[in-house]
């Protein structure tokens, strides 16, 4: 279930996967399932399990109203913690409450797709730590999250679902979530695909896997906006950097 995400820069290191995934704090899957339908979400949404429901995408366009994943964890009701893998080059986290964000991270904002070749590739956002240790249930553990963050990985050994799996297990979240890529298989030490409920367009059933196909196009020519809207490059300073 991998999907494109536009060019992305630079191809040095091993070969990745894409992936996206919103995880709401919440033993209640009928509020986020409603927003699912009425913002006609296309993805899979998971069961409760351990306070945890996993919304997953398929694309990069995940929603009406030109949504990626970010955008639709600002519309999800309760605690969101927000995940995305950009071909294992990338890592993002950005954490909402009710709509309000709290935290925001990329681990190299040179690799967004369409960022300008002047673009710092250094960590943007670590400060959030403690936006994240707390929407994950572990405020105590900010001080080991924001050293991972800050981490310069080598692309030649290692990749960033190796960075994203060390910080699930710091913050007790399922690290199955490093493998969603397999979907429509069944995702390995992960729930099977048959305990997921598929949308398409907002839709399950046949009559979802048929409007997706309508959909798919129309949102692979609108992708969602970059993750940071206005990154520091080597042009001039930014407030980011502070």
């Amino acid at each position: 279930m991998a999907f494109p995400y536009g060019s992305t820069p630079g191809s040095d290191g091993p070969a990745g996967e894409t992936y996206a995934v919103a995880l709401v704090r919440t033993g209640d899957a009928g509020p986020v399932a409603a927003v699912l339908r009425r913002l006609r979400f296309t993805g899979w949404l998971g069961a409760p399990a351990d306070g945890w429901l996993p919304v997953v995408a398929t694309s990069a366009t995940v929603a009406s109203g030109r949504r990626g994943i970010v955008e639709l964890g600002e519309a999800l009701p309760g605690t969101v913690l927000v995940l995305r893998v950009l071909a294992d080059r990338q890592l993002a986290l950005v954490a909402w409450q009710d709509g309000d964000e709290r935290g925001r991270y990329v681990s190299d904002p040179s690799r967004e797709p369409g960022a300008d070749e002047d673009v710092l590739d250094d960590p943007l956002g670590v400060s959030s730590a403690e936006d994240f240790a707390a929407a994950g249930g572990h405020p105590e553990r900010a001080g080991e999250l924001a050293e991972l963050l800050n981490e310069r990985l080598d692309p030649d050994n290692v990749i960033e679902s190796e960075r994203l799996s060390r910080i699930l297990r710091l913050l007790e979240l399922p690290t199955w979530l490093v493998a969603v890529s397999t979907l429509p298989r069944d995702v390995p030490t992960g729930p099977s695909a048959r305990s997921l409920t598929r949308f398409g367009g907002g839709l399950t059933g046949v009559r979802g896997r048929l409007f997706d196909l309508v959909l798919r196009p129309v949102r692979r020519r609108r992708p969602p906006p970059p993750v940071i809207a206005d990154p520091p490059s080597s042009s001039g300073m930014d407030p980011w950097l502070l």
